[in-house]
């Protein structure tokens, strides 16, 4: 089979959609023919990539008249390659993670969303992702579920956990053996529920729990004047569009709050090394979303990566996250926004250490064996073969 890829979110990008992205291609192309269009962000500039976009695809059908399928990486790239359809008879085929489905603009949802229905297939990294395009009358047909894998290398990756303490230890003032650690991953935005579970949940959890939240901060900590003057729907629709930290002052406010100085950490981005160092060392991985209108979680792989390093994971039983994890197989389900219940697990969990590492184990296996990079692409390539 010959494939051509077309993607703007790839590395060295950092992201779940960009390493899906990138596993994809480099899984693929080891037994069938590849080419790529894609998005380097350190060879060039973003709006450059979408202006050369539409010349570049042509060059590569032009010289390879026998690609059987195109394939492109998400809903915002499905909209700027529209184009083909008219142009090539080659099946096109999108994947959609989310909110490239559920963006609550109006403008999008009405003259885009129905464009994007004509395509030959649309992939969806989730049942309730597969859910929300047929919400929105794409022929059931052509939707299909293909789950995220994760890297099998990360459970045998080795740490050397003794200075994953120390260097923790000088850099924020904490030994992390006298602690029960929670840790979190991802940018600060409002569905992903760090403020929700730092105000209603840790004040629950016993003084020797320390929450520890990995992922990016700004620099500039001034709020911009358009936040203040936009009406509130714009300024929630820009957020998302823009992947914008929606929830990083709420965070910044709280983390100021004496009662959660002892008991909360923000590492910001840090090296990969150390974050697989302090899932390593944690006793819980939390994914605690909330709901917010116009905005979804495609899937949960950082619950995955957290699970092949042997932490037990308590995620939100909410949109693409359940494709992810299973209660009681590899992680629990929790009630989004229930605090009393989030509180409850938590504590019974780190009640009993012994059940919690047998748990942990399990939970391991159990994502070792159902997911895997190869496993997404031979479900990609049977979606192809299938359309064609």
């Amino acid at each position: 089979m010959q494939i051509l890829f077309i993607s703007h979110k790839h590395p060295p990008s950092i992201g779940g959609m960009e390493k899906q992205s990138y596993e994809l291609v480099k899984t693929i192309e080891k037994e069938h023919t590849v080419y790529k269009v894609i998005y380097d962000s350190s060879q060039e500039n973003l709006v450059y990539f979408f202006w050369q976009l539409k010349s570049r695809v042509k060059k590569i059908l032009h010289a390879h008249p026998d690609i059987d399928i195109i394939h492109l990486n998400d809903g915002l790239m499905g909209y700027f390659g529209l184009w083909l359809q008219s142009y090539t008879k080659t099946p096109v085929v999108v994947t959609f993670h989310g909110l490239d489905i559920v963006f609550p603009n109006k403008l999008f949802q009405n003259k885009v969303v129905p464009k994007l229905r004509s395509y030959a297939g649309a992939i969806s990294v989730s049942e309730a992702t597969a859910q929300a395009c047929i919400e929105r009358q794409f022929p059931a047909e052509k939707v299909f579920v293909v789950p995220n894998g994760v890297d099998h290398d990360i459970a045998s990756l080795p740490v050397n956990e003794k200075k994953v303490k120390v260097d923790f230890l000088n850099k924020f003032g904490i030994q992390l053996a006298e602690r029960k650690v929670i840790v979190s991953i991802g940018r600060p935005v409002r569905r992903k529920g760090f403020s929700w579970f730092i105000e209603q949940v840790l004040p629950k959890l016993s003084d020797d729990v320390l929450f520890v939240m990995i992922g990016p901060r700004s620099k500039n900590k001034k709020q911009a004047l358009w936040r203040s003057i936009l009406p509130k729907s714009w300024v929630h629709e820009i957020d998302l569009f823009w992947g914008a930290s929606s929830d990083e002052d709420t965070l910044n406010k709280l983390a100021k709050r004496p009662e959660f100085s002892k008991k909360l950490i923000q590492t910001g981005s840090i090296p990969y090394q150390e974050v697989m160092g302090l899932l390593s060392l944690a006793d819980l991985f939390v994914m605690p979303n909330i709901k917010v209108p116009g905005d979804a979680e495609g899937f949960g792989l950082v619950a995955l990566e957290a699970s092949l390093r042997q932490t037990t994971v308590l995620a939100s039983d909410l949109e693409g996250i359940t494709e992810a994890i299973k209660n009681d197989k590899n992680g629990y389900l929790l009630p989004p926004g229930d605090e009393q219940a989030w509180a409850n697990k938590i504590e019974e969990l780190l009640s009993d250490s012994n059940k919690l590492a047998q748990k942990s184990k399990n939970f391991k296996a159990f994502t070792l064996h159902n997911f895997s990079w190869k496993k997404m692409a031979n479900g990609y390539l049977k979606v192809f073969e299938q359309i064609l």
